[in-house]
């Protein structure tokens, strides 16, 4: 097992609705290695998505540790973690929240010219199968295929950690393959330590570790001996 990139230890986070207190994450203890694929499974509710924002540095904890290597993410200025994210951090939501007034090969353009040490917008359509329909605009390309131009908007930036809140959750199955396909190739490629939240338990077996969640807390870890490719999951 490689480093981790992502520590948490007791990790907390609690809402208040009115008078009544929600523990949407309660202690938990977890570790995200450098380079694998996880899949975070669990009910609605279950914690899984407010675990992903913690991480990615769109939410901060209540209490408990959240470390990105040997940086504190919990104790960081709103600044610090906007450049955490910028620099460091791609994320791929169930809805694809492209612009529409701008082509697919733009709509890559725009984190490109804010990163680093960026990818061209091309190279990473292609990493997705995208390269022939670069210069078409959202609307004319169907989800499956705005959701692939919404990872290659994620990856542009090159990335250390891809994070995906339900990448296939508005997808039928076929499309939802070939959306899998191209974040297990990213993973194998480019060595991006990936994150996938699913309510698909099909989807556990393409994983390194399923980390099931429950009432804010890990159930279970499961370590997949035997991966299996995602033209072979039973949806």
């Amino acid at each position: 097992m490689n480093e981790a990139v992502f520590t948490t230890r007791n990790l907390t986070k609690i809402y208040l609705t009115g008078d009544v207190e929600v523990r949407a994450l309660n202690g938990v203890d977890s570790e995200l290695y450098g380079g694998e694929l996880a899949v975070l499974l669990g009910p609605s509710g279950s914690g899984k998505s407010t675990f992903l924002n913690i991480v990615g540095g769109l939410d901060r904890p209540t209490s408990g540790q959240v470390t990105f290597r040997d940086q504190d993410l919990a104790t960081l200025s709103d600044g610090k973690l906007t450049l955490y994210r910028r620099n460091h951090v791609g994320f791929v939501f169930q809805f694809y929240n492209l612009i529409p007034s701008l082509t697919a090969w733009e709509n890559v353009a725009l984190v490109t010219e804010v990163a680093d040490n960026p990818m061209p917008p091309e190279e990473a359509l292609a990493m997705v199968d995208m390269e022939k329909r670069m210069t078409h605009f959202p609307a004319q390309l169907s989800g499956g295929e705005q959701q692939r131009v919404a990872i290659a908007r994620a990856i542009a930036k090159r990335p250390e950690v891809l994070l995906c809140d339900e990448p296939t959750g508005a997808l039928d199955s076929k499309t939802g393959v070939i959306v899998l396909e191209a974040l297990t190739r990213i993973n194998r490629e480019l060595g991006t330590t990936t994150a996938i939240i699913t309510h698909n338990a099909a989807i556990r077996n393409i994983a390194h570790r399923v980390i099931s969640f429950i009432d804010g807390k890990i159930a279970e870890v499961q370590v997949n001996d035997q991966r299996i490719e995602p033209s072979e999951v039973v949806w």
